[in-house]
């Protein structure tokens, strides 16, 4: 049986792709624990200075195996259990560590894979790909960060309607809503995600880390609390040598070099 989850480095990008393409990449105990085991990867590895999170075939994923849940009968609960934990510490790992995500979305993303369009940092999709949150449609409630995100990017009131009447948003839609970053002709959507994945991994590694984190605490933060946060960050960002490499390329009038370090 095929991996739910292959993993690949090259040229500083870890290449995460969600392989069960005959099912819409939809999430089974299988797939999600192959993406934990991905995040962790990437985590204990400082060559990886970039995640490319793409879905094989024709869907990007279709969120949890709704067959699956149907054929676990009683066991629906346990079964659920079963994917949500290794899901919701792989996603958190992607959101905390330095290196930022990039996703490729073709043709739609459903569920939980609203949940890992929100997580992560630029999303490039394909110009008929889908955006539904679904959950509600079978009577079940958000996960995979979804119902974290969307709030904080279009607002409380359409997060509610989008999670309550489950409304399909094309990608144009997306894009106004600010879900998704940039929308292309489907042909070109892994690649030009897979380019951006591969500039960013040759930029300042600690220092988008940094700015990663700084941003998702921004909204919880009280004034004075973010200043301190901003503050240590900038102070840990100057001990790395690619701030000093990035400000004498500066000054110097050159394009920088960074190395992650």
């Amino acid at each position: 049986m095929a991996d739910a989850v292959l993993y690949e480095v090259r040229d500083g990008v870890a290449h995460v792709t969600l392989n069960r393409p005959d099912d819409a990449n939809s999430i089974n105990p299988d797939l999600a624990e192959g993406l934990l085991d991905a995040a962790v990867r990437v985590e204990r590895a400082p060559d990886v200075r970039a995640v490319l999170l793409t879905g094989a075939g024709a869907r990007f994923c279709g969120g949890g195996d709704v067959r699956a849940f149907h054929e676990a009968g009683d066991r629906l609960t346990t079964c659920v259990r079963e994917l949500i934990s290794p899901l919701h510490t792989a996603i958190g790992l992607l959101v905390r560590q330095d290196a930022p995500v990039v996703t490729a979305v073709q043709g739609s993303a459903a569920g939980a894979g609203m949940g890992f369009v929100g997580m992560s940092d630029i999303v490039i999709a394909g110009e008929s790909a889908k955006f539904v949150m679904a959950y509600t449609q079978i009577g079940l409630s958000p996960d995979g960060s979804s119902s974290w995100f969307l709030p904080r990017v279009v607002g409380l009131k359409r997060a509610l309607e989008l999670t309550l009447t489950n409304r399909v948003l094309s990608a144009q839609e997306a894009l106004d809503f600010g879900i998704i970053t940039r929308v292309v002709p489907d042909a070109d959507v892994r690649d030009e995600a897979a380019a951006l994945a591969a500039q960013l991994a040759t930029g300042p590694t600690a220092a988008f880390g940094i700015a990663r984190r700084l941003l998702h605490t921004s909204l919880e933060d009280t004034f004075e609390t973010h200043l301190a946060r901003e503050a240590d960050g900038i102070v840990e960002a100057s001990q790395t040598a690619d701030a000093r490499e990035g400000i004498a390329a500066f000054v110097e009038k050159r394009r920088a070099t960074f190395t992650g370090d």
